[in-house]
Order: C-alpha cells, then sequence, then structure tokens
C-alpha cells in the first residue's frame, strides 16, 4: 500500500487558477475587457474598413477616368488642328498637282517649315495617298529642329500599315495614339477635302504629337510618367502602405495597349481610415477600461468588502475560540442577511458548545474508564494466547515412554549395543524437556511483560485522573519493538513485523504512546485476519521531518474507502461486526491531541492495506528551543 503524497479534491487533482475571489473576478473583468476591446475593434474594422475601401476605390476610379479624359483631350486638339489641314483648298490642290511642280514645292516649303509645325504643336506631318502611298512626311525634332529620319519611317509605316478610312470613319477627321520608335504619340487623321467641304476626298493628312511623361505630369497636375513596358489593356492599381501605384492604359489604333500612363496617388481616404478606425478603437478601448475599473472599484467595495469582514471576524472567532456576534452594519441587501444568519449560526453555536462542554465533563468519567477497560482488554489478550498456547501444546515426549526406558536401563543384562540406544532416547528427552522449559520460560516473560503493561495501564490512569500527561524523552523505536513482540502472539494470523532499530527520540507519555502503538498493530493484525489470509505483514517506519517526527505503520490488510475513513475516528464506531466498544481509534487520537501530536489513517481502497501515521515533536527540537 501506498501513502498519498499530496491531498486531492474528490479524487482528482488539486483544482488551478486563483483562490481568491478578488483574484478570480479581476481576472474575468480582464477577460471581458480584453473579449470587449477584440469585439468593438472587429466590429469597427467590419463597418468603417469597408466603407472607406469603397471610397478609395471611387478616387481611383475618379482618377482613372481623369486620366482618360486628359489622354482623350490631348489626342482631340491634335484631331482639330489636323482637321484645319484637312479641310482646305490648297491641301486640296496640293494632292492633285504633280510632285514637282512649282505649286507643290511652295506648298511644302510653307506648310512643312520648322515654324509652320511649331505652331501647330506637332512634331510629325504625312499626307497619304488614297491608295496607302505617302506623299510627303515629316518628323523634326522640337529641340534641334533637324528631321528624325528613325521617327519619320516609324510614322511613315504606321501611317501605311494603319487603316486611315476606319480611324476616320463617318466623320473626316479622327485620332490615335501609336508607339513610333522610342517614343508614344497622339495622331490626328483627316480627309483631304476643299475648305467647303466639296469634292471628294484625295487622301489623308496625318499629324502627330510626341506625349512625354512632363507633359503627362502637366495634364494631370500629378507626378506621372509614360510607361513603355505596360502592355496590359486594364487599369492597374498596386496598392501600399502610403501611397497607391495607377497604371491607366494608352490604347493603340487596334484598342490595344502601347503604353500606360503611370503615376502615384496618396492614400488620403484609406489613411483616414485607418487613422479614424484607430481613433475609435483607442476611444472605445479607453471607454471600456474606464467602465471595467469603475466596476472593479464598485465590487471590491460592495462585494468583497463585505466578504473580507466576515472573514476576519470569523478569524477572530477561530483565533480567540469566543462565540462574538458580527456587528450589524444596518445594510438589507444579500450581505445584510448573511451577517445576520452568522450571527444566528454563532448563537447557536455557543449555545452547544456551552451544552456538549456540560456533556463532556459528565462523559468524561464513564469514557476514561471504558478506555483503560478497553485498554486492558488488549494488553490482556497476549496472556490469554499464551496460556492457551500453553495449555493446548502436547508435551515434547511422553512420560510413560521415559520411564520404561529408565527401567530398561536399569537391568544388567541388558545388551551394549540395546543400552547405548536407550541412552541416547534419555538424552535426547532430556534436551527436549529442557527445550520446552526454556520457550515456557519465555512465554511467560512476555505475558509477565503484557501483565506490567497492564499494571501500568491502571497506575497511569490513576495518576491520569487528576493531572495532565506529563511528556518525557521516549524511544519509539523501543516502544515499537516492545509491543511488536506482545501482537507477533495474535492468534488471527501468521504475521511478520519489521520495524527500525535505530532509537528515535520524541516528547510523549511513554506509557500512553504504547497503549496507542498497541491498538494500532492490534488493528493493523486484525484488518490482515479480516482480509482472508493466513499471513500478512506489518512495518513501522520513523522518520524525522523538520521539528516532528512521523511513524508509519503499514499493513497489507482489508483497507478502507473514503466513506469509511471519514468515521473512523467517532466514538462507539467500529469496522468489526463482531467487536463491541469502538472506542480504540477515539480513545487513541485524544491520547494523541492529548501530547500535542496526532494520528491520521489513509487507504487506497478496500482490499490494499492502510497506514496510520502519528506525528509527535522531536525530543532534540524541543530540548534547542528550551536552550534557546
Amino acid at each position: 500500500m501506498r501513502t498519498p503524497r499530496s491531498r486531492t479534491w474528490f479524487g482528482g487533482r488539486r483544482p488551478t487558477g486563483p483562490a481568491s475571489l478578488g483574484a478570480k473576478l479581476v481576472l474575468i473583468l480582464t477577460a471581458v475587457g480584453v473579449a470587449g476591446a477584440l469585439g468593438i475593434t472587429l466590429l469597427l474594422a467590419s463597418v468603417i474598413t469597408p466603407n472607406f475601401n469603397a471610397l478609395e476605390a471611387k478616387a481611383v476610379g475618379g482618377h482613372v477616368e481623369r486620366t482618360r479624359a486628359a489622354l482623350g483631350e490631348y489626342a482631340a486638339k491634335v484631331e482639330n488642328a489636323v482637321r484645319d489641314y484637312g479641310d482646305w483648298t490648297q491641301s486640296y490642290d496640293y494632292m492633285a498637282a504633280a510632285p514637282s511642280s512649282a505649286p507643290a514645292a511652295t506648298f511644302e516649303r510653307d506648310s512643312f517649315s520648322p515654324l509652320a509645325m511649331t505652331n501647330l504643336g506637332v512634331q510629325g506631318m504625312a499626307y497619304v495617298r488614297p491608295d496607302g502611298s505617302i506623299r510627303i512626311a515629316r518628323w523634326l525634332d522640337p529641340a534641334s529642329g533637324r528631321e528624325r529620319a528613325d521617327l519619320r519611317a516609324a510614322m511613315i509605316a504606321t501611317a501605311t500599315r494603319t487603316d486611315l478610312a476606319r480611324v476616320v470613319g463617318r466623320s473626316n477627321s479622327g485620332h490615335f495614339y501609336a508607339r513610333l520608335g522610342p517614343v508614344v504619340a497622339a495622331v490626328g487623321v483627316a480627309q483631304v477635302r476643299r475648305s467647303d467641304g466639296t469634292g471628294s476626298p484625295r487622301g489623308y493628312v496625318l499629324m502627330a504629337r510626341q506625349v512625354t511623361s512632363r507633359q503627362l505630369s502637366d495634364l494631370l497636375q500629378l507626378d506621372a510618367r509614360i510607361d513603355r513596358s505596360a502592355t496590359g489593356d486594364r487599369e492597374a492599381v498596386v496598392p501600399g502602405r502610403q501611397t497607391m501605384g495607377i497604371a491607366v492604359p494608352i490604347p493603340g489604333v487596334d484598342g490595344h495597349a502601347i503604353a500606360a500612363a503611370r503615376f502615384h496617388i496618396v492614400r488620403d481616404v484609406s489613411l483616414l481610415g485607418r487613422r479614424m478606425l484607430l481613433l475609435a478603437v483607442a476611444g472605445s478601448t479607453l471607454l471600456l477600461l474606464i467602465v471595467l475599473v469603475v466596476l472593479r472599484r464598485v465590487i471590491a467595495r460592495l462585494v468583497l468588502a463585505p466578504l473580507q469582514r466576515v472573514e476576519r471576524h470569523m478569524q477572530r472567532v477561530r483565533a480567540s475560540g469566543a462565540m462574538a456576534l458580527l456587528e450589524d452594519d444596518g445594510r438589507r441587501d444579500e450581505f445584510g442577511s448573511l451577517g445576520r444568519s452568522l450571527n444566528a449560526m454563532l448563537s447557536q453555536l455557543k449555545d452547544l458548545r456551552e451544552q456538549i462542554e456540560a456533556q463532556s465533563f459528565a462523559l468524561g468519567r464513564s469514557e476514561s474508564a471504558v478506555a483503560v477497560m478497553h485498554n486492558v482488554r488488549n494488553a490482556l489478550n497476549p496472556i490469554s494466547t499464551i496460556l492457551s498456547q500453553g495449555i493446548a501444546q502436547a508435551p515434547p515426549i511422553d512420560r510413560a515412554t521415559v520411564e520404561r526406558a529408565l527401567a530398561e536401563l536399569g537391568r544388567d543384562d541388558l545388551p551394549a549395543d540395546r543400552r547405548a540406544k536407550l541412552a541416547a532416547f534419555a538424552t535426547a528427552a532430556l534436551s527436549a524437556e529442557v527445550q520446552g522449559r526454556e520457550a515456557m520460560r519465555g512465554e511467560l516473560q512476555v505475558g509477565r511483560e503484557a501483565m506490567a503493561h497492564v499494571l501500568e495501564i491502571i497506575g497511569q490512569q490513576q495518576k491520569q485522573a487528576h493531572e495532565r500527561p506529563a511528556l518525557e524523552r521516549c524511544d519509539l523505536s523501543e516502544i515499537v519493538a516492545r509491543n511488536a513482540a506482545i501482537a507477533r502472539y495474535s492468534d488471527a494470523a501468521s504475521i511478520a513485523f519489521s520495524f527500525p532499530a535505530e532509537p528515535q527520540f520524541a516528547l510523549a507519555n511513554r506509557v500512553i504512546l504504547s497503549q496507542v502503538i498497541g491498538n494500532l498493530l492490534g488493528n493493523a493484525a486484525e484488518a490482515i485476519a479480516a482480509s482472508g489470509r493466513d499471513s500478512g505483514s506489518i512495518g513501522v517506519a520513523i522518520q524525522p521531518e523538520d521539528d516532528r517526527i512521523v511513524v508509519r505503520i503499514r499493513d497489507d490488510g482489508e483497507g478502507f474507502d473514503a466513506a469509511t475513513g471519514a468515521t473512523l475516528f467517532q466514538r462507539g464506531f467500529s469496522t468489526r461486526e463482531h467487536k463491541s466498544g469502538g472506542l480504540g481509534l477515539h480513545w487513541c487520537a485524544n491520547a494523541m491531541n492529548a501530547m500535542d501530536g496526532s494520528l491520521r489513517l489513509d487507504s487506497e481502497g478496500r482490499g490494499k492495506g492502510a497506514v496510520a501515521i502519528l506525528t509527535l515533536k522531536a525530543a532534540e527540537a524541543v530540548e534547542v528551543a528550551q536552550a534557546a
């Protein structure tokens, strides 16, 4: 049987967590505050964030539409400029004139001069015949005024592969964006007609105006740039932490992007929403914290303070032993009712204690006498067992047989070998008789010790009738050894004892402690017999713990369950149906208390044995304290 090392609650582990009600309330309020803050944060985030995201999406859409409008307006200006050249009689006549004629040369010199193209705000200009061939094309560098052959070739290639009739459509002009080598340009197209709009169109006139990042920035009033590597046909939005990147595609004549207008905008709406969310969360959390602090103070004042007042009063009652009543504070709530109920209970306990003291005084004499008889009976049991064994034990050898052997030895005519055998038989008979007498002497010695123990009990009871038992320095090992020798003669079962031989000294009354240990050893022997086995074991361990000495008497008997353990020390209770009295453990517990000690019984359950734990003051610790 094992001794439990720690106390358990209802067969389980000790509950963890704060034991104070105030700490529990603080923990609960903290958990509620954290959960409330998280809930408020999630609620505000679910309301504020989507709305501000929608506003930001609208702002992004506005920037995209404004960029498209700016690009359209830029290209429309080029279209307006080219329309003037398309609906112009001189252009109409130029397309019909011979390439080397004087009127054609004059027109080309005047219309394609750097000054004329600068005034129009275009860098490239071309006339295209109805069959798609180029009549004339020119691209001037606005910075140097020189012609750029590469850009001219790119413009001619774009003009020849573009369906200009589709660009113009039902009107006489149109526009589109084109990628001309390394530049992006807005291209305006117009049919060549007379100034009054009459005459069959004789071809097309094209004008190209380069779009730079600086021009785009001026149009959008933003830091924008032309991204020639972008090929997506849909606008792209790349959100960042502080800014948002937007790329608006610049569609070509076929509707696919030839470049993109890329710029960044500050996420004012998102930042505003984020600040508003943080402010709302911080404000609501602060408000919740204030509410929790106020609630905690209210609980501390209205709940915890009255409970602490009741607890302090109960501690004073426990320390003083006086059933003083709790002062009425005039409250009419549940705590006021609790105080009045507590006072009523204390009054009843005071009356009951007075009655118990009166009954205990009357009961003490009879209980003491019964306890003495119980202890005397336990001490006389070994004597009865020894006498019963002595009466029932047969003589070691038959007396008549010995007498015949002696008579035969007296004959003179007895053969030598027969005489030797009879002499050996007589010697063996004498030895058996001597051994029997020695065994009887040992049993009588034990019986004499038991009888002396009975006389000590009676004498001690007479002494106890007038004074409290005196405590002295006792060797626990010696007391256990003596009682173990007496209990070994139990007629219930064959019992193996084990106990320490080293002396261990404690402060106790030697006679009373011997009775207590004898009772416990007797109970252990009865528990082994009650288990239905013919043999068992009882082990005694004596160990010092701080300033105390702990004696553990362990048996492998029938044990007991938790329900029985709660009633073992009640007066009159006994686990043996065939026994009467039930005063052993009750008296032992009272005796240990009288010697400033304690007695406890533990068991892991029925059938698993039990252990009796006695605790006494160590003699060395008491001597050191007295010397100090």
